[in-house]
């Protein structure tokens, strides 16, 4: 793809007006202004361009001209839109109909004022610090803008802190397994940023956290000033004696390159750490008082007491994937508190760490805050809207459109790690259909080729004799099937050396030699993305392995990219770099978006009729053009990382990227699990273990039945609701009722799929962007709204059979199951059965269920139930189109929409708009009307009012 520079302005033709502070330059897009600057490090000129009404791209720098550099974000053909330049005193003004941009010529500060004059949002300050990187000069940058009290920031990307509202709060953007960075931030008071920068980013405080020895002072256990106390005590048949020494730190977060990756930094050689439990004890000091935030680096179970409570409860991940937590405690300077840090590693490596920050005044922590590590100079794109659903469309026209996923994307996905042979994979999908349990998709993850031979797209001949009649027989089953494959090639591949003589892999793990965990180990690395070449190159080598055999999806795993798990940062970025661009310092973050525009340009290539997918483990602004989900990575089967989940999709579809998914269940096993299962598959027992293992993939499922996509993986147990549960079982029997709900609101799904194309619409969403208005919800990151319709709340802890809910004020709500009305404005505990998740449906919507199926178009929707909640007018669209091709793009698509007004009590069904290729001429709609005093709980065999429709208007009275 040619990507637009963005930052080009017609030289020719300028307009200069001269004043006392400096002077403004008009473009064709917008304005120049120059700031007289008093240090070399001070802004130079500031440019303000118009990209649409409510679009103004602003740049700063302190050189003499701005970077010729092309946005990887920014798509092109931006249109062009009237404004106007006004010039008043010491300010600048560059008006469109709705929003305005004031410069000022004496500081360079910019202010975003509404078409009213209220402000909206307004620059405090900028800084510009030189750096340089093999030879590359740029700047680390920092802007601040005000931010008012009762503001709430979301959006960032997916993080796994489990915080909802960014207001006060730190995030470091990098892109790691389980963690995906958006530069995009999104306002409750209806605008966004998104900043244009590729590197290392932080939002909120600019600092990194500190060494503990740096913020505190330390005294062990036994009162000693400079250290804390670490004990270390091996398994019982270990041979080794506990280790007792002093920390001047808690930092043992990554492998020590100095080693070789050998070991984990600052922990004692030679130790055993597999059974082994550690303790890290004794007292910290601060110099003064305030909110001190804490970053916890964990793998394996870690608790965290300070001042003899507990401020982290145990917390679990498995050694090889560790996880960062945040919290803060408020100190008094001079006032010695214990801490103590009770960690079993869980693993033979494995990670922990704590660091700090010190306290910042409120006012500034409260600020909204950008800092890039390498940048040409500040970029970033100022997006308002009426609501926070114009200023998601606003990314999207920065940024591209959203394509319509292929329907039975919408459907469910089975996947494990992994379906070890061919018979596996068709079995399972076999035993779907014999079971009569709706599935779209099953999925072939990693390692389906000779040991030796990652990246080659081989297929292992003795575990896949025939790939071809694999997945034509996937086919014949009515089935889809997604492919894992990865960016990285062992350097012995034939596909490894086509990169590599064009100089488009990346070198540092080959000269290191890096060995990777596969058998004795092998040497390999990942390809550059940054290049056109290679990303052709990269396409080329999977068509001819893998599209040209009937594959249906992309599975791009890996896609941060991680060419080796758990370095530190400077290292993964001597790992993945340089770029063809330019230094990895400068490209760090949007690998995942480059990576992405290789497969969706090169199947649109070759097959520009057949929709594509993608699911990649990471993700970046503009990631949505390429017909991308992303899911979370290979979080942990932990009742905290389920609920973890929820807030982090949540914030990555503010964040502008529609589509997103997860592990259901969580990818990786604790110990317990699979001994329970070992017991039970032994003894036919369920201990207690296993029991929890049972509900945890329930409650899970019943989640991810309402995300964008709905798709279980993970490692062993087997994932599969029978290898869960037997039939009969609640287990077995929620999530069955759950997948077929699934597929009852087809046509629901894949309307809200078609609005995510036609209107920028987002389908998982917090509750604050229905109800802004309504500052209780600003808070509340565990309920969203599922389209506009159902609001659901999934129970995430074990044992629960009731949990609270918030109930938004402007509408009252239905409960799903009973039909029965609940009033806004309210908190409630409400029942949470094991089998069922709370489910509510606002008044006023109206949802289309179509038909029980065993896949997404094994019928048509002739036959509609349509279910009215009362008590408000009301409105929906049903969108249809083929499915599977891009003919939508061209207009052939239907719409059908449908109007609710309470106070005639009349449902109109619309006259049907365009048309498709076998598109249902007529159809039934069965009109169930749901009321305050009629409550009807959801049943598709409940008769309601009949209406036959032949595509013109009708009016009922319900």
């Amino acid at each position: 793809m040619k990507l637009k520079n963005t930052s080009a302005y017609l030289l020719a033709g300028f307009m200069f007006a001269a004043c006392a502070g400096g002077g403004y330059q008009k473009t064709g897009n917008g304005v120049i202004v120059e700031v007289k600057q008093r240090q070399p490090t001070d802004v130079r000129k500031v440019r303000i361009e118009v990209m649409g009404e409510k679009l103004i791209h602003v740049s700063a720098t302190p050189e003499k001209d701005f970077s010729k550099e092309r946005s990887l974000m920014i798509v092109p053909g931006q249109g062009k839109t009237d404004f106007k330049v006004d010039e008043q005193g010491d300010e600048v003004a560059v008006k469109t109909s709705r929003v305005c941009a004031t410069v000022s010529k004496v500081t360079g500060e910019v202010c975003f004022t509404d078409a009213t004059g209220k402000r909206i949002l307004a620059e405090d300050r900028r800084s510009f610090t030189p750096v340089e990187v093999e030879g590359t000069k740029g700047y680390s940058v920092r802007q601040i803008f005000h931010s008012a009290d009762d503001e709430a920031f979301y959006g960032l990307g997916q993080h796994q802190a489990d915080e909802f509202n960014y207001k006060g709060k730190n995030e470091e953007l990098f892109q790691y397994n389980t963690k995906v960075s958006v530069p995009f931030i999104v306002s409750n008071k209806n605008y966004g940023v998104l900043w244009d920068s590729y590197s290392l980013c932080r939002f909120g405080d600019s600092r990194d956290y500190s060494q503990l020895g740096a913020v505190f002072k330390l005294y062990d256990k036994e009162g000693k000033e400079g250290a804390l106390t670490g004990t270390y005590v091996p398994a019982a048949k270990a041979g080794v004696e506990t280790i007792v020494r002093r920390e001047d730190s808690l930092y043992f977060e990554h492998l020590d390159r100095k080693a070789h990756l050998s070991k984990v930094v600052n922990l004692p050689d030679g130790f055993p750490f597999m059974g082994s439990r550690v303790t890290y004890e004794g007292e910290i000091e601060p110099s003064e008082s305030g909110l001190f935030r804490f970053i916890l680096y964990y793998a394996g179970y870690t608790k965290v007491y300070i001042d003899n409570e507990l401020v982290v409860p145990e917390r679990w991940r498995t050694a090889w994937n560790p996880n960062s937590y945040k919290f803060s405690v408020n100190l008094e300077a001079g006032k010695r508190v214990p801490l103590k840090i009770e960690w079993i590693p869980d693993g033979y490596v494995s990670y922990c760490g704590l660091r700090a920050l010190t306290p910042v005044s409120a006012a500034e922590q409260n600020k909204l805050a950008w800092w890039s590590e390498m940048n040409d100079e500040i970029d970033y794109y100022f997006v308002y809207g009426d609501d926070m659903d114009e200023v998601i469309s606003g990314y999207r026209t920065l940024t591209g459109k959203s394509p319509i996923m292929p329907k039975w994307a919408m459907g469910y996905w089975q996947s494990r790690e992994r379906y070890k042979t061919q018979d596996e994979i068709v079995g399972t999908l076999k035993e779907f259909r014999k079971r009569r349990i709706p599935i779209d998709n099953i999925v072939q993850d990693w390692s389906y080729w000779p040991e030796d031979a990652w990246g080659s797209h081989e297929f292992d001949k003795a575990r896949f004799p025939d790939p071809k009649a694999m997945i034509d027989s996937i086919h014949a089953l009515n089935g889809r099937i997604m492919i894992s494959v990865w960016p990285k090639f062992y350097a012995n591949t034939e596909h490894y050396k086509e990169f590599d003589k064009n100089g488009w892999m990346y070198q540092q793990a080959i000269k290191d030699s890096i060995r990777d965990w596969i058998g004795p180990g092998y040497i390999g690395s990942f390809y550059d993305a940054y290049a056109e070449g290679a990303r052709k190159l990269f396409w080329k080598q999977m068509n001819e392995k893998l599209f040209s055999l009937g594959i249906d999806a992309w599975w791009m795993d890996a896609s941060e990219p991680n060419v080796r798990d758990c370095t530190d940062l400077q290292y993964r970025k001597d790992l993945c770099g340089p770029t063809a661009l330019g230094p990895s310092a400068k490209f760090f973050n949007a690998y995942a978006l480059m990576n992405a525009e290789a497969i969706y340009d090169g199947q649109r290539g070759v097959e520009p009729d057949q929709r594509v997918f993608l699911l990649t483990r990471s993700g970046f602004a503009g990631c949505q053009r390429y017909s991308t989900a992303t899911w979370s990575g290979d979080i942990a089967t932990r009742w905290e990382d389920m609920k973890a989940q929820i807030s982090a999709g949540l914030n990555f579809a503010v964040s502008g990227i529609p589509y997103w998914t997860m592990d259901i269940g969580g990818f990786c096993v604790e110990n317990r699990y699979v001994a329970g299962q070992a017991e039970f598959d032994k003894t036919g027992r369920e201990n207690a273990d296993y029991k929890e293992w049972r509900e945890l993939n329930t409650r899970w499922y019943q989640f991810g039945a309402f995300c964008p996509l709905y798709r279980a993986h993970g490692q062993y147990p087997f994932r599969e609701v029978w290898n869960i549960a037997p039939e009969g079982h609640p287990a077995y029997n929620s999530i069955l009722y759950y997948t077929k709900l699934r597929y009852n609101l087809m046509p629901y799904i894949y309307s809200l799929a078609g609005m995510t194309y036609l209107n920028d619409y987002t389908i998982m969403r917090p509750l604050v962007m229905d109800f802004t208005a309504d500052a209780q919800v600003n808070n509340i990151g565990d309920q969203f709204m599922f389209g506009p319709a159902m609001m659901v709340a999934p129970v995430y802890e074990y044992g629960a059979r009731s949990r609270e809910m918030y109930f938004p004020a402007i509408c009252g709500w239905y409960d799903f199951y009973s039909g029965k009305y609940v009033s806004g404005g309210q908190k409630l505990t409400v029942d949470a059965p094991y089998e069922h998740i709370p489910l509510f449906v606002r008044e006023g919507a109206i949802i289309p269920y179509g038909p029980d199926m065993q896949y997404s178009d094994e019928k048509p929707a002739s036959e509609i139930t349509l279910y009215v909640y009362a008590g408000q007018d009301g409105a929906f669209t049903l969108y249809e189109d083929e499915g599977v091709n891009y003919n939508y793009e061209k207009g052939q698509y239907a719409t059908i929409p449908f109007t609710y007004k309470e106070a005639e009590g009349t449902l109109t069904v619309g006259a049907r708009k365009g048309e498709f290729p076998g598109m249902l001429k007529e159809r039934t709609f069965n009109v169930v009307k749901v009321s305050k005093d009629k409550p009807q709980p959801f049943d598709l065999k409940v008769k309601g009012v009949v209406v036959k429709y032949d595509g013109t208007t009708q009016t009922v009275k319900l």
